[in-house]
């Protein structure tokens, strides 16, 4: 029927009702506007992003064309005496992120449980705020707090610990820890001290998005548990915590993002040192982003793209940490329906 008079007839005649309408959306002009606006700002970002790691990549090309793969397995960092490598800078990288992660990780998940399943509900906007207010602090904030206030107590811990434990390498420090007038200076601004600091960052991230995803379990999966006789708390052990498994997981992951990149709190704590070992307790150490911080003002054009290299090293790192993350948060059951 391609006669434009008798498709009109029809939809006029008795039989009108029978022939479904043509339905025809389209956005509204706030809506248009939101979108075209947000695609662009996502596009801007990504490009910023690219930017930085073609930046970065470009950098590196002369110094990896140089050195090859032993530059990371060279520990000296001596541009002058053309030595460069990274496995001391990536081993106290990760040693720094580890410490941080073991002393965020229970912090996180407790506080994360505490706020959407035991907290009034009277209390739990204000500390949904503190948390947030935690994650803006200022890095050189935490620094000077864990310099100042937190080292004097956690030498004690150190001290402690070497005693107990000092016969597995990585609490092994070189110094009698049963002399009666223990040397502090040899527990002074190690890793265990700049991972601790650094915990302190990284628990509002994974607490942030632990606690969302714990807060979209399914009403009717917690109602059930507990009109089953379960107790508060085993209603969350078997319905909030498998819920929030991908959460915990990509919270976690994203505090270790944070805690491999930081560098003004780790760059005030701890002494830099050269020095390729796995003893956290022990005073020294370097991360990639201390080395580049401590080094890059006084960097020749060799020496700056060596630090440029590491800082594509850490990139590269921090990117694939985050995307891991987002992949698993992503993933889990968060923002399933819920019933109300």
């Amino acid at each position: 029927m391609s006669d434009p008079q008798a498709i009109e007839d029809l939809h006029s005649g008795p039989d009108a009702a029978d022939v479904p309408r043509r339905l025809v959306s389209r956005p509204a002009l706030a809506d248009r506007i939101f979108r075209t606006g947000s695609t662009g700002i996502g596009a801007f970002v990504l490009v910023i992003f690219g930017a930085i790691g073609f930046m970065l990549a470009i950098s590196a090309v002369p110094t990896l064309r140089r050195y090859g793969w032993h530059f990371f397995v060279e520990n000296e960092w001596q541009p002058q005496r053309d030595q460069v490598g990274m496995s001391e800078v990536l081993l106290g990288t990760f040693l720094v992120a580890a410490v941080a992660l073991i002393v965020a990780f229970p912090l996180a998940l407790t506080s994360a449980l505490y706020i959407s399943e035991y907290a009034p509900a009277k209390l739990r906007g204000a500390l949904v705020a503190l948390v947030d207010l935690m994650a803006a602090v200022p890095s050189i904030v935490y620094g000077l707090w864990g310099l100042f206030m937190l080292q004097p107590y956690l030498l004690d811990v150190a001290h402690w610990i070497h005693q107990n434990f000092g016969f597995i390498p990585l609490f092994e420090v070189n110094t009698d820890p049963d002399a009666p007038m223990w040397a502090q200076a040899r527990y002074t601004g190690s890793i265990f001290i700049a991972g601790v600091c650094v915990a302190m960052m990284a628990i509002p991230i994974g607490c942030s998005v632990m606690r969302e995803v714990f807060s979209q379990a399914p009403m009717g999966e917690r109602e059930a548990a507990l009109a089953l006789g379960a107790t508060r708390w085993g209603m969350v052990r078997a319905v909030v915590l498998p819920f929030g498994r991908g959460g915990i997981i990509g919270g976690t992951m994203l505090s270790l993002g944070r805690a491999l990149g930081e560098t003004v709190a780790v760059l005030l704590i701890i002494a830099p040192i050269f020095d390729l070992k796995a003893r956290i307790l022990e005073n020294g150490g370097i991360t990639v982003s201390s080395l580049i911080a401590n080094r890059f003002g006084e960097a020749t054009a060799v020496q700056l793209s060596a630090l440029l290299t590491a800082g594509f090293v850490l990139f590269v790192i921090t990117v694939i940490v985050n995307t891991i993350a987002a992949v698993i948060v992503s993933r889990s059951r968060s923002g399933a329906a819920t019933e109300i």
